[in-house]
């Protein structure tokens, strides 16, 4: 190689490692691993696990420590209490919503999961405001859900007993909830729109956008045009794949447990019966069913290191000094697999959210939808969708999987933004 450009390579080098530890000194940030100029730490990082990685940086550094997304410093949170000091305590200075390259893209900073500022408190407020007018947390929602179930049902009867994936049917279902809510319609399954309409939200939106038409030439308001459909785009986003992601994921955990989908249809058998469908006031009086829910969405871990927040302001946070919009992430599943509070947590077991008398037990480590002021804000459908669905499901039909169920693996596909479960078959047998 010539001499010369041995030189600049080494100058160049000198210059970037300069520069990248006067970066690394700024701050006072939490401790970690040390980063390699430009590329940070992201060869410490297992990409196909971001969760056991996340789990040993723990151990060698503490709850709260920093990684290098290249010459950029994310802080970590891991555990319940540095999590809820964090997103509860502090939950204003920590409800930015941090850098994610994508969405940034496709969003330019509208919609309600992506947004910051004054433009996500708008478009929040207005979009609880307008879900609770539409029926968002009252009893005609349940009614929908109700109604979605039965609809879900028939469409099972579909499929004959024969085997059929069920990937299909459970993102129609929590999907066409939602379109029930924004658009007071629901589709048929086979309806083209319908199948289209997460991928192209700009379609099928005039309750929501035509009362601000005349505010597509002012660029600073929250109710744009543009805004309105990122808005409904996220809402549609998280009902089709967050519910029924967790929904299939649900269906193969009682494949690989039958004993747990028995006493589930034991309790239904017993609670509500064949004559009429399962509602929210039955909850109450299915502590086990509700369990099995609860540990569902813990065992799944939908999103271990949640979406990026940052901080809103310079912040002193466990005698470190934050700078204002430093990236956060905060590892939820070191939240849902805590093993004090969850026993084996890498076991599915419903007795999670049970206490010795076979009562339903709550616990503040129930963290799947996130905490403080950045939570998801379909919570509350998010938890009549599944419990609705799946006792229906349960209530109409016996579960078949193809293969002995010592032999179906349970371990998520992906397991860094989403966990997503492995593709799979099964027989929806009529009870």
């Amino acid at each position: 190689m010539d001499p010369f450009v041995i030189l600049v390579l080494c100058l160049s080098s000198l210059l970037l490692f300069s520069l990248w530890k006067q970066n690394y000194g700024k701050g006072k940030l939490p401790p970690g691993p040390t980063p390699l100029p430009i590329i940070g730490n992201i060869l410490q990082l297992d990409m196909r696990n971001i969760k056991k990685s996340m789990q040993n940086l723990s151990k060698a550094y503490g709850p709260v420590f920093t990684l290098y997304i290249g010459m950029k410093p994310t802080v970590v949170l891991h555990g319940y209490e540095a999590i809820k000091e964090a997103l509860i305590d502090m939950g204003e200075e920590f409800s930015g919503r941090g850098h994610f390259p994508l969405s940034e893209r496709s969003k330019k900073g509208f919609g309600v999961a992506f947004s910051n500022g004054k433009m996500w408190k708008e478009t929040r407020r207005f979009s609880l405001m307008t879900l609770r007018n539409l029926g968002m947390g009252k009893r005609r929602l349940e009614d929908r859900v109700q109604e979605e179930a039965s609809c879900l049902v028939e469409e099972l009867r579909k499929t004959k007993a024969l085997p059929c994936d069920p990937t299909f049917i459970t993102g129609c279902a929590p999907c066409n909830v939602m379109c029930s809510v924004i658009f007071q319609n629901r589709f048929d399954y086979n309806d083209q729109n319908f199948l289209n309409l997460v991928k192209k939200s700009t379609e099928n939106i005039k309750i929501l956008s035509s009362p601000w038409i005349q505010e597509k030439h002012n660029q600073q308001s929250e109710y744009s045009v543009e805004n309105l459909l990122n808005t409904v785009h996220d809402l549609l986003g998280a009902a089709s794949q967050t519910t029924s992601t967790t929904l299939r994921y649900g269906l193969l955990l009682l494949l690989k447990h039958p004993e747990v989908t028995a006493k589930v249809q034991e309790e239904i058998d017993h609670v509500v019966g064949q004559n009429r469908s399962p509602c929210m006031q039955d909850r109450s009086s299915m502590p086990y069913t509700d369990a099995v829910v609860h540990e569902i969405q813990r065992y799944t871990d939908l999103l271990p290191m949640s979406l990026p927040r940052k901080v809103t302001r310079d912040i002193k946070f466990r005698n470190c000094l934050i700078p204002k919009g430093t990236t956060i992430l905060t590892a939820l599943s070191s939240v849902l697999h805590d093993n004090k509070e969850f026993p084996n947590p890498e076991m599915f077991d419903p007795g999670h959210f049970l206490d010795e008398s076979g009562n339903f037990k709550k616990s503040d480590y129930f963290m799947p939808f996130s905490a403080g002021k950045r939570m998801c804000p379909g919570e509350g459908l998010a938890r009549v969708e599944l419990f609705l669905f799946l006792t229906t499901i349960l209530q109409k039909f016996t579960l078949k999987p193809l293969v002995d169920p010592k032999h179906i693996d349970t371990t998520p596909v992906t397991n860094g933004l989403a966990s997503v479960p492995p593709s799979y078959q099964l027989c929806f047998i009529p009870v």
